[in-house]
């Protein structure tokens, strides 16, 4: 019979042991978290070394760049560089990178050092490995060897990606693998270096709940996010014909628009807490197509929230389509400047609701259908006041499993907000948009991806129809390629718009102006002799200035946002404010 205060002691060492090892991983995992906070805000230099060629798409590097990214304030600098073309890497065994190029990277590289920059240098681009993975997977890991054996006596201020957005045949099984064994290369010159692990299909946030990071302590997670994409593409030439028809898409910045954000972003920090890693934001931007003031506003909030919430970020990019800098005028972007170094936090722009459908689950499915196709299989159900969609083959394609709802009505230029309470049997992901009815299927609301886990939780999406009002529209959730079934609780579509508080002026006075809402003009009756107006937006920021006379007593504001604003006039010897709804 075993000594019962023999046994006791081995369960309190055990205990201890494995206490003592909790402790000791939290420790060691410290410092990259350390490492996030250091990389702080930061810049991509796109549309340069992940270029098929420097110069290719006529944004080359030159030296003064880090300069300025340095003094604006940076922390870091985001460096994508394609080493697959054939002038920088041969292709066979021994896949040798090109000396030159080593010497061009490293020149980079050490300007960054001189300007006490970060730099996060990946590997973008790789088309060939997202089309055959396992025929260029030798090719891959042999770059990886000979890219950490380079810089392996290079201080801790330099930082590895592994592989930009991995997506294609390189899928999120098969890519937590190859960054695994990537991994192991960069481990046998370079043992403690911070090394970044991106998600799968494209890089969103959407990977997450697939993506498997290794039992390394210096390893940080990099999520990209572009969403509204409707909103940040807009008019984007390699988006094709549809970005065209987004052109004139906002982003208000009113508070539905925040929840989409923070919704989609709990996946990451949720993620964070859970696998004890840090995140970093490796892009988000809005392309110059949209208005700067919408730009402005996306900007500065999602600045601020991964600041609020620890998140490290890198803004796309310095000195292209996205970008802060223009090299010809050499001259700011200074709203962009300002919204990621400047601004604060404003307060979200007021918005009412209205409640134009409220799912009712407690009889049957409230007329939604469950579809499947090619090869997926599942069933749709109402039980205990929810929606149950069983998944029994999820296919091989997202849209193989599609959960929707239609006659919806969306009408053009007005604002909804759809809210999704639900859960799932595992962790699992999903897409959920709002979309035409019928072939081309053309998603108006941009395509959302819903993290579930088997807590019930809230999902917001907000967007603005812009494309053509339609009055037989659906909700779809694409569901496929995976068979973890959805519980669904609440559904809820709600429109969005200004509250009608504008009809009267801020202060005492007798200054007539009409009309009021208006959707292009004013019409003010300048009878006091104002010489000036100006427009400014409920968070004090100036969209408009304009001069006044006798002979001119209107403002255009077309162009201006929708939303409520404050016109100030001046110049007689005394002001006068007015409120104006702008629709």
């Amino acid at each position: 019979m075993q000594n019962p205060g023999i046994m006791k002691r081995i369960i309190l060492l055990t205990l201890l042991l494995i206490w003592s090892n909790g402790v000791l991983k939290a420790q060691n995992r410290q410092a990259a978290f350390d490492m996030n906070e250091r990389l702080g805000r930061g810049v991509n230099m796109g549309n340069c070394f992940e270029a098929p060629s420097e110069n290719e798409w006529g944004n080359p590097w030159k030296p003064e760049y880090f300069k300025i990214m340095a003094d604006l304030g940076f922390d870091h600098v985001r460096l994508p560089v394609r080493w697959e073309p054939a002038d920088r890497s041969i292709a066979t065994a021994p896949y040798t990178i090109n000396p030159a190029f080593f010497n061009r990277i490293q020149q980079v590289v050490d300007t960054a050092r001189k300007y006490k920059l970060h730099i996060i240098v990946n590997m973008h681009h790789h088309e060939a490995l997202f089309e055959d993975p396992d025929g260029q997977k030798e090719r891959f890991l042999s770059q990886w060897y000979q890219i950490a054996d380079y810089f392996k006596s290079y201080p801790d201020t330099l930082l590895f990606e592994v592989m930009n957005e991995p997506h294609g045949n390189l899928t999120p099984d098969k890519w937590n693998i190859f960054f695994a064994d990537a991994l192991a290369e960069i481990r046998k010159t370079n043992p403690t270096r911070m090394v970044l692990m991106g998600t799968a299909d494209y890089g969103g946030l959407g990977g997450l709940s697939k993506l498997q990071v290794p039992d390394d302590d210096n390893v940080i997670v990099t999520v990209h996010y572009y969403n509204p994409f409707n909103f940040t593409h807009q008019g984007a030439e390699w988006v094709g014909e549809q970005a065209d028809a987004w052109l004139g898409t906002k982003w208000l910045d009113i508070e539905p628009e925040r929840e989409t954000v923070q919704s989609e972003f709990r996946a990451a920090l949720d993620y964070s807490t859970a696998n004890n890693v840090p995140v970093h934001v490796g892009e988000f931007g809005a392309y110059s197509k949209a208005d700067i003031e919408s730009r402005e506003r996306w900007t500065t909030y999602l600045g601020r929230y991964f600041e609020q919430e620890n998140l490290s970020w890198a803004y796309w990019e310095f000195s292209a389509g996205f970008g802060i800098y223009n090299p010809s005028t050499k001259q700011y972007v200074d709203p962009l400047v300002d919204a990621l170094l400047h601004n604060p936090m404003p307060e979200p722009t007021p918005i009412s609701r209205k409640i134009i459908y409220s799912s009712n689950f407690s009889s049957g499915t409230d007329g939604w259908s469950l579809n499947a196709s090619s090869g997926a299989s599942g069933s749709l159900e109402a039980s205990g006041g929810k929606l149950v969609a069983t998944i029994n083959n999820g296919g091989t394609q997202a849209w193989h499993v599609q959960l929707t709802k239609s006659p919806f009505s969306f009408q053009k230029d007005k604002m909804y907000r759809i809210k999704v309470v639900a859960k799932a049997e595992t962790n699992r992901s999903a897409t959920f948009y709002v979309g035409k009815n019928s072939d081309p299927w053309t998603s108006y609301s941009g395509y959302s991806g819903l993290n579930f886990t088997t807590t019930e939780q809230t999902f917001i999406v907000a967007f603005t129809m812009g494309s053509p009002t339609d009055n037989a529209a659906r909700l779809a959730f694409d569901f496929g390629t995976d068979a973890s079934d959805v519980t669904i609780s609440e559904i809820k579509v709600e429109e969005l718009y200004f509250p009608i508080t504008g009809m009267e002026t801020i202060q005492k006075g007798n200054v007539k102006f009409y009309p009021n809402p208006t959707s292009s003009w004013i019409y003010i009756d300048n009878s006091a002799g104002f010489s000036r107006a100006a427009l400014y937006d409920m968070n004090s920021r100036a969209m408009a200035n304009y001069q006044l006379s006798a002979s001119r007593q209107s403002l255009n504001l077309e162009g201006i946002p929708a939303g409520l604003y404050v016109i100030v006039l001046s110049g007689n010897g005394s002001s006068q404010r007015l409120k104006v709804l702008k629709q």
